[in-house]
C-alpha cells in the first residue's frame, strides 16, 4: 500500500507540474487571447492550453495513470485545464483523503462551445446523423435546377461553388437554383464559395490534331457487343455521354430520318457507315456506328436517300455536308524516373515529343524567386516527384526521382507543389479580391484556399467589414505544410471573426506532407481544431470512386466512416454524385451511435444477442 501511495504522490507531482505549465502558457499568451472576439476567449485559452500540453511527451504519465484506473488525459481536447485539474484533485484525494482538495476549476463546456460554433457556421445538425454533407456543384448546376434539387433531396446540407471555375453570372444562377430547391424541399442549404488563390500550375502543352476517334464496345475476341453512338448536329441537343460531330449544314442533319444510312470515308480513308437511330428535330439526330472511325474537320458525310439508291447512284449525287470544327487532342509530356524537367516562366505551349529533357511553363512567377536547389517538387497531385537542382533566370530545373514504372503523363493545368519552399506570394490575388465582392453578395461562407500563415488570415480580414460583412462566415483550407505548422497562430487570428471553420484539404496535404504522414497530420488538425472549438470540414476524395464510376471501393467506405468525427464532410462532383450523397448519409447515420470525435460510444449491440448468458 505504501508503494502505491508513493506512486500516486509522484503522479500528483507530475500532473500538478503540468497544470502549472498550462497556466503559465495562458499568462504568456494573454495578449493574443485578449485580441480575439469575446465569444472566442474561452476557446483561445483552451487552444493555448492544448498547444502547451502537446509540447510535452506524457506517454509514460498516461500509462501510469491508466494502471491506477485514472484518466489518461486522452480525451481532454475540448477542456484541457478542466481535465488536468479534475485529475489533480482526484489524485490529491487518493494521496491524502483528509486534506483539503486542490482548488476546483470553473465549469467549462468545451463540447457545447464546439456544437454552438458548428451550428452557427454549418447550420443545424441533421436529424438522422451528426455530420453535415457539403457537395461541390458542377457547372451544369447553373442551367439545370434538377441537379441541385436531387442533391438536396438526398442529403446535401451545404453547396460549394469553386470560383476557380465558371463566372459570376453562372455562380448567381447556381445560387438561384439552390434557393429554388430550398423552397421545393422545405430545407436549408448554405452556400460556400472558394476563392481560387494563386495558381501554381503547369503551363500549356502544344495541342495535337483536331480529330475525334469513335469506337464501339468489343469483347475479348473483337466482336462488337455494343455500337458506338454519335450526335450529328448542335451541341445543345446532345447527351453529355455522347460525342458530338458538328456539321456545317444543320438543315441536312435535321432532315435525316430514323433508319437512314450515312456513308463517309474517315481520316484514314476507311469506308464507314452511320445509321440514324433517333431523329431529335432541328438540333440534330442520334446515330450508331459499328466500326472504329476517325473524324476530322472537312470529312464529307453522304446521306443515302433510300436503300435502292445505295446500289444504283453515286454518293456524290446524294445530299451531303461536311464535319465542322473539332477540338484538338490534348497532348502530354511523358516523364520517367531520371528525366530532367525544366519549369519556365515562358508560357509558350510545350513540345510533347521530348525524351529525357522536358520543358513546360509554370503559372506562378514567385516560384523562381523563392525556390532553392535541394528542395522537393511534386507535379500533378504527387504523381511525379523530383528534387530541384538549379534555379536561374526564370527557369527551375528538377531531377525526377518518382514516377510510374512506365512513365507518368504530365498535362497542362496540373498542380505544382513545393513543400520545402517558403513562397512569398500573396494568398489573395487581384482576381480573388474581385471575386470576393460577388461572394459577399451570394454566399454564406467564404473559403480561403492558399493559407500559409496568420498573416494571410489578417489579409483576408482587412478586406472584410466587421459590420457590413458580419453575415459572411470564413472557412480556411489547410493544405500546406506551412499552414499545418502555423495552425495555432492561424486559429488565434481566425478567432477575430465571429463564425469560422477549417477545411482539411487532404489532397494537397498528402502531396505536401507525404502520403505516409497524411493520417497523422489530419488527426492532429482535428485535435487542434477541437481544442479551439472550431468546426472542421473533412474534404478530398471522400467516396470519390463511387461519385466517378458508380461503384465504391472498400477503402473509401472506411474513410467515409472515419469522417464522422468532423462536423462536415465534403463530396466532390461526379456523374454518380447522388448515389455518393445517399451512401455517405447512410454511413454517417450509422456511425453517429458509435463514435464522437475520439470517444467510442457503447450503445447496445444486438448482433451478439444470441450469445448465451
Amino acid at each position: 500500500m505504501d508503494s502505491e501511495i508513493q506512486e500516486l504522490r509522484a503522479l500528483l507531482e507530475d500532473v500538478s507540474r503540468l497544470q502549472r505549465n498550462l497556466r503559465h502558457a495562458e499568462r504568456w499568451q494573454s495578449e493574443r487571447i485578449a485580441a480575439v472576439l469575446p465569444r472566442h476567449r474561452d476557446s483561445a485559452r483552451n487552444l493555448i492550453h492544448y498547444a502547451e500540453l502537446r509540447r510535452h511527451d506524457i506517454r509514460d504519465l498516461q500509462s501510469a495513470l491508466a494502471k491506477h484506473g485514472l484518466s489518461s488525459l486522452g480525451r481532454t481536447e475540448s477542456a484541457v485545464l478542466n481535465g488536468v485539474g479534475t485529475l489533480a484533485r482526484t489524485l490529491a484525494r487518493l494521496v491524502a483523503p483528509t486534506d483539503l482538495p486542490h482548488a476546483a476549476t470553473d465549469p467549462f463546456d468545451g463540447e457545447g462551445l464546439l456544437a454552438r460554433n458548428a451550428v452557427n457556421l454549418l447550420g443545424p445538425e441533421p436529424e438522422d446523423r451528426g455530420t453535415r454533407i457539403m457537395v461541390t456543384l458542377p457547372s451544369e448546376a447553373a442551367s439545370d435546377p434538377d441537379i441541385v434539387l436531387g442533391m438536396m433531396e438526398r442529403g446535401m446540407d451545404l453547396a460549394r461553388i469553386n470560383c476557380a471555375h465558371d463566372n459570376p453570372e453562372l455562380w448567381r444562377q447556381m445560387v438561384a437554383n439552390i434557393h429554388a430547391a430550398e423552397e421545393s424541399t422545405g430545407g436549408r442549404c448554405l452556400v460556400s464559395m472558394d476563392l481560387a488563390g494563386p495558381k501554381l500550375r503547369t503551363g500549356p502543352v502544344r495541342p495535337g490534331p483536331c480529330v475525334l476517334r469513335v469506337k464501339p464496345v468489343r469483347n475479348d475476341t473483337g466482336a462488337v457487343t455494343a455500337p458506338a453512338h454519335v450526335w450529328l448536329g448542335k451541341q445543345t441537343g446532345a447527351s453529355p455521354a455522347v460525342p458530338v460531330i458538328p456539321v456545317l449544314d444543320e438543315n441536312w442533319a435535321a432532315a435525316l430520318r430514323e433508319g437512314q444510312k450515312i456513308v463517309f470515308d474517315d481520316a484514314r480513308g476507311a469506308g464507314r457507315t452511320l445509321v440514324v437511330e433517333e431523329q431529335a428535330g432541328p438540333d440534330g439526330c442520334l446515330a450508331v456506328l459499328h466500326d472504329t472511325s476517325y473524324f476530322i474537320p472537312g470529312t464529307r458525310l453522304h446521306a443515302v436517300p433510300d436503300p435502292s439508291a445505295e446500289r444504283k447512284a453515286r454518293r456524290e449525287e446524294w445530299p451531303s455536308t461536311i464535319v465542322g470544327d473539332l477540338p484538338a487532342l490534348e497532348q502530354c509530356l511523358m516523364i520517367h524516373r531520371g528525366d530532367t524537367v525544366i519549369l519556365s516562366s515562358d508560357l509558350t505551349p510545350a513540345d510533347s515529343h521530348t525524351e529525357g529533357l522536358h520543358q513546360i511553363g509554370c503559372t506562378l512567377p514567385g516560384v523562381f524567386v523563392n525556390a532553392n536547389p535541394g528542395e522537393r517538387i511534386w507535379l500533378d497531385d504527387g504523381k511525379i516527384g523530383g528534387v530541384i537542382t538549379d534555379v536561374r533566370d526564370g527557369e527551375l530545373t528538377a531531377k525526377i526521382v518518382s514516377a510510374a514504372p512506365r512513365g507518368s503523363r504530365l498535362r497542362a493545368e496540373k498542380g505544382i507543389n513545393l513543400p520545402d519552399t517558403r513562397l512569398t506570394v500573396p494568398a489573395l490575388t487581384e482576381q480573388d479580391l474581385a471575386d470576393l465582392e460577388h461572394v459577399k453578395e451570394l454566399a454564406d461562407i467564404v473559403s480561403m484556399s492558399f493559407v500559409r500563415s496568420d498573416a494571410d488570415v489578417r489579409d483576408l480580414l482587412r478586406h472584410l467589414d466587421a459590420e457590413a460583412d458580419r453575415n459572411l462566415d470564413i472557412m480556411l483550407k489547410i493544405g500546406t505544410v506551412a499552414a499545418f505548422e502555423a495552425l495555432p497562430e492561424i486559429l488565434l487570428e481566425l478567432m477575430k471573426w465571429a463564425d469560422v471553420g477549417v477545411m482539411i484539404a487532404r489532397g494537397d496535404l498528402a502531396v505536401e506532407a507525404g502520403f505516409e504522414r497524411l493520417a497523422e497530420v489530419q488527426e492532429e488538425i482535428l485535435w487542434l481544431c477541437e481544442a479551439a472549438h472550431i468546426p472542421v470540414i473533412w474534404a478530398t476524395q471522400v467516396l470519390d470512386t463511387l461519385a466517378r464510376t458508380g461503384q465504391p471501393s472498400r477503402a473509401e467506405v472506411t474513410d467515409a466512416a472515419m469522417a464522422q468525427r468532423a462536423e462536415c464532410v465534403m463530396l466532390n462532383k461526379g456523374p454518380f454524385i447522388n448515389e455518393a450523397i445517399t451512401m455517405l448519409a447512410g454511413i454517417l447515420g450509422r456511425m453517429k451511435d458509435h463514435t464522437q470525435k475520439k470517444r467510442s460510444l457503447l450503445r447496445r449491440l444486438r448482433a451478439w444477442d444470441h450469445y448465451p448468458r
